[in-house]
C-alpha cells in the first residue's frame, strides 16, 4: 500500500516547506551589485547556456512569472544564457536532471535525497537558510486538547533543545509562528489584518503544548504528501518508533499541501495534522483564530533545510559562481522580496552532503529509496 501511494504522491510534492515559511518584512534594502561578466572574460570550459528547474511551490504558471527576475540576474552574473523551468511535479526535476538535460534544481530534503541516491551525477550546491537556522521542524497539530499534557497556554510555540522538546515564548520561536509579525521593533504579537474579508481583525498569537504522541493511535491524522519531510517521513518514524503503524496504526490521509493539513483540523476533518512551523501562518487571514483553534503539541527532529543541487561535472568555477551569484541576490531588496515569496529563503549556507543523512536514515528505516515507480 505504501509503495502505491508514493507513486501517487510524487506528483504533489512541493517546496513548502515549506515547509517552512517566514514573512520578514525588515528586508535589507541594499541595491543590486553589478556582477555582469562581460563575453569574452566567460571561463575556458563553461558551457554556453545552464538550465535551472524549480518544482511548485505555488501555481505554476505563477512561479514561473517570480522565477525569471532571478534568472535574469543570475544570466547577468554569469554572463552565460540560463533558462529557469517549472516541471509539472517532483520526478519530472529528478529525471531530466539525472538525464543530464537541466543543470541545477531546487529541492527539498526528501526529495533531494532519493535523486541522488538513484543519480551518482547530482551534488548539492547550496542550502537554503531561514532566519539564521539550516535546519527546520514538522510541527504535530490539534483541535483536541485533551492530546496535551497540561492545557495549552497562548502565545507559545515548541523548539528542539538540548535534545528535548521544550515550550518557549512564540517571539523566541525559530520560525515566525501564526500572531507573529514583525513591527517597527521587530517581532511582535497582535498582528492586525489590514485587507481582505477580516481586515481589522487581531490574529490569534497561537497556542502550543507538550502533548503525549502515543495518544495519536487510531487517531484521524492529515498527513501532507509521501514525499514530504516535515508532512510524513518524519513523523511516520516518530510513530514507527512508538510501535504505532503510520499505514495501519492512525486514519491516515494525505492533503498535498501543508495549508491543506492546517485546513482539515482547523475544520475537524481530521483530529490531528502534521506541517512545516508554523503553517499556520498561511491560514491566519481567512482565519484569523487558527492559531487558537489549532494547537501544536509535539514537534519532529531537526531536519535540514532545502537545497540546489547541481549537475556534478560542471565545472566547479561555475558552481562557484553559481553561489556567489545567488547570495549577492539574496542581499538585494528585490532578492529577497523574491525568494521570500517563492521559497521563504532569508540567506544560503553552502550544503554539506552528511547533514542530509539523518534523511537517508529515517528513508530507509520506512523503505522508501525509490524517487520513481
Amino acid at each position: 500500500m505504501r509503495s502505491r501511494r508514493f507513486a501517487g504522491a510524487l506528483l504533489a510534492l512541493t517546496l513548502v516547506a515549506a515547509a517552512c515559511g517566514g514573512d520578514d518584512d525588515s528586508a535589507d534594502t541594499t541595491d543590486a551589485p553589478e556582477t555582469t561578466m562581460a563575453d569574452d572574460m566567460v571561463p575556458a570550459g563553461w558551457p554556453e547556456k545552464i538550465v535551472f528547474g524549480f518544482v511548485p511551490s505555488q501555481e505554476q504558471d505563477q512561479l514561473q512569472d517570480d522565477i525569471q527576475p532571478f534568472i535574469d540576474v543570475l544570466e547577468d552574473a554569469l554572463g552565460i544564457e540560463v533558462e529557469g523551468f517549472v516541471t509539472t511535479d517532483y520526478t519530472g526535476l529528478v529525471t531530466t536532471m539525472g538525464s543530464g538535460q537541466t543543470d541545477l534544481g531546487a529541492f527539498g530534503p526528501f526529495g533531494y535525497v532519493l535523486a541522488k541516491d538513484n543519480f551518482d551525477n547530482i551534488e548539492a550546491l547550496i542550502q537554503s537558510v531561514r532566519f539564521g537556522s539550516g535546519t527546520y521542524h514538522g510541527q504535530w497539530f490539534t483541535n483536541d486538547p485533551s492530546i496535551c499534557n497540561e492545557p495549552p497556554v497562548p502565545a507559545t510555540a515548541l523548539e528542539n533543545r538540548n535534545g528535548e522538546i521544550v515550550q518557549v515564548p512564540a517571539l523566541d520561536a525559530v520560525a515566525l509562528q501564526v500572531g507573529v509579525f514583525f513591527g517597527d521593533d521587530g517581532k511582535a504579537l497582535g498582528e492586525i489584518l489590514d485587507e481582505g474579508p477580516n481586515a481589522g481583525a487581531t490574529v490569534s498569537p497561537g497556542s502550543s503544548c507538550i502533548g503525549d504522541l502515543s495518544k495519536v493511535a487510531g487517531k484521524s491524522v492529515a498527513f501532507t504528501t509521501e514525499t514530504s519531510t516535515s508532512g510524513y517521513l518524519f513523523p511516520a518514524l516518530e510513530l514507527t518508533e512508538l510501535g504505532i503503524d503510520p499505514t495501519d496504526g492512525v486514519e491516515g490521509t494525505f492533503t498535498l499541501s501543508h495549508d491543506a493539513a492546517v485546513v482539515s483540523v482547523y475544520n475537524g476533518q481530521t483530529e490531528i495534522g502534521l506541517s512545516f512551523d508554523d503553517a499556520r501562518r498561511t491560514l491566519r487571514e481567512e482565519q484569523p483564530d487558527v492559531g487558537e483553534k489549532v494547537i501544536v503539541f509535539s514537534i519532529t527532529d531537526e531536519i535540514p533545510n532545502d537545497v540546489v543541487a547541481v549537475r556534478s561535472d560542471l565545472p566547479q568555477d561555475l558552481k562557484d559562481a553559481i553561489y556567489d551569484a545567488v547570495e549577492s541576490f539574496l542581499e538585494t531588496e528585490e532578492g529577497e522580496a523574491i525568494f521570500e515569496e517563492i521559497y521563504s529563503w532569508t540567506d544560503i549556507a553552502p550544503a554539506v552532503e552528511a547533514d542530509f543523512d539523518i534523511v537517508r536514515e529515517a528513508a530507509n528505516t520506512l523503505g522508501i529509496t525509490e524517487p520513481i515507480d
